[in-house]
């Protein structure tokens, strides 16, 4: 067999792209006593190959019996209540504040009341503006 073929079969085959038939050209090539020295090293492999075609598993497979339905049914609900109760009180704690936050939202609470006190005292003053412009145009009414 040719040299140049068997080293072309043996790139392919390591790279997934050979048929049956040129897998099994492969197998007799390294199988017989006449393989080049520097092919050598795959010789042992493609033995072993061949040595684990024809291991079988004798003995009996025991698979595990399959557990009820109801106990993953129960399992599944209280994963279900876990997870919700965990939502639940994440969404629902109440934010600790720091004693700096504290005295900054009792300040700003005292500033909005001042805010508030000074509006209602400049809404008076307002009011009273309205009596002078009646005041103006009454002694405009009579000066003319």
């Amino acid at each position: 067999m040719e040299l140049a073929k068997i080293e072309q079969l043996l790139e392919a085959y390591f790279e997934g792209n050979t048929t049956l038939q040129e897998e099994a050209t492969l197998r007799s090539y390294f199988s017989s006593a006449e393989v080049a020295p520097h092919l050598q090293q795959y010789q042992l492999m493609f033995a072993s190959f061949a040595k684990a075609q024809t291991e079988s598993f004798t003995r009996d497979i025991v698979l595990p019996k399959e557990h009820k339905t109801t106990s993953r049914l129960w399992i599944g609900i209280a994963a279900s209540l876990l997870v919700a109760v965990g939502v639940f009180g994440f969404f629902n704690q109440e934010p600790s504040l720091t004693a700096e936050e504290k005295e900054a939202i009792a300040a700003f609470e005292k500033t909005r009341e001042a805010f508030k006190m000074m509006s209602q005292n400049f809404n008076e003053g307002a009011e009273e503006l309205a009596y002078i412009q009646n005041f103006k145009e009454t002694k405009n009414k009579i000066l003319k």
